[in-house]
């Protein structure tokens, strides 16, 4: 069946240049889209990700936009309406990660967080809503938010709030649309091995070139999420294969909620469970 998981569907994906955003529209070329409006605002990187999948088959249209703007947000919608006619599936995959705690975030950097990984989705799902219910189409939204939505690490201040919000939002959207049978859900993502994240680690975080390789020794399975698998589980959120499933927020991580952090050492196997109080988060 994911040969032709979206024939016949048409999605908008945001943060399509790289990343979970790129894997998400890889994957639904591949599983039989039939027209993609990717978003980003790496200009050329998107454009060549469209060039890419347009080669491929699947009719793909890039259309550079900073989801800070409202008026680009709009500018968006209107575009894939008026390229394709309608839209069947939204992901909401770009956002901001950028560092701050709350002894140092400036209202400025609260306010960017807030308008790309908040208002930026809403109002994507807001436009793309009200044109589904006009359609009746039975449309498929997913909003990637973050397990620190919850609360996070003191250098996430504005990140986890925004990630906080946006996971409320995916609940009541999903509630107040379930009876034009349009599914909203969330994917909580964990640590994810982005081009993004690799400029956050060296450059913000000043961790060495390998970063990954010493993360990856202190985790669960052993390395981080991949792009590819994440975008595998959106297609599923995002297709029939998860049926009437909506307003749910889905943990994808290596570690368990309630249960400490990644990094907490494993439980031994005679029941001890030793403690780096330094990895603990």
């Amino acid at each position: 069946m994911h040969l032709t998981d979206f024939e016949g569907k048409v999605a908008l994906v945001t943060g399509a240049a790289s990343g979970v955003g790129e894997a998400v529209a890889r994957v639904f070329a591949a599983r039989g889209a039939s027209g993609l409006l990717v978003t980003d605002r790496q200009a050329e990187r998107g454009a060549l990700v469209a060039r890419t999948l347009n080669a491929g088959g699947c009719p793909t249209l890039f259309v550079d936009g900073d989801l800070e703007s409202v008026e680009a947000c709009r500018r968006i919608v209107e575009v894939a309406y008026d390229r394709f006619g309608a839209v069947h599936v939204l992901v909401n995959a770009a956002g901001l990660s950028t560092r701050g705690s709350i002894y140092d975030t400036s209202v400025a950097l609260w306010d960017r967080l807030m308008a790309v990984n908040v208002r930026a989705p809403f109002i994507l799902t807001q436009a793309c809503v009200n044109r589904m219910v006009e359609q009746r189409i039975e449309g498929a939204i997913v909003n990637v938010s973050s397990v620190v939505s919850t609360g996070g690490l003191p250098t996430l201040c504005p990140y986890a709030a925004s990630k906080g919000a946006l996971s409320v939002f995916t609940k009541n959207v999903a509630y107040a649309v379930m009876r034009h049978r349009i599914r909203v859900n969330a994917l909580l993502l964990g640590w994810t091995d982005t081009p993004v994240e690799d400029v956050i680690q060296r450059e913000v975080d000043q961790r060495g070139d390998d970063w990954r390789e010493q993360a990856s020794e202190r985790l669960p399975f052993g390395r981080l999420i991949q792009p590819e698998e994440a975008a595998r589980a959106i297609a599923w959120m995002a297709s029939a294969e998860s049926g009437l499933m909506t307003g749910s927020l889905v943990h994808f991580d290596q570690s368990v909620p309630g249960g400490g952090g990644v990094n907490w050492p494993a439980p031994g196997e005679a029941g001890t469970y030793p403690l780096d109080e330094e990895a603990a988060y």
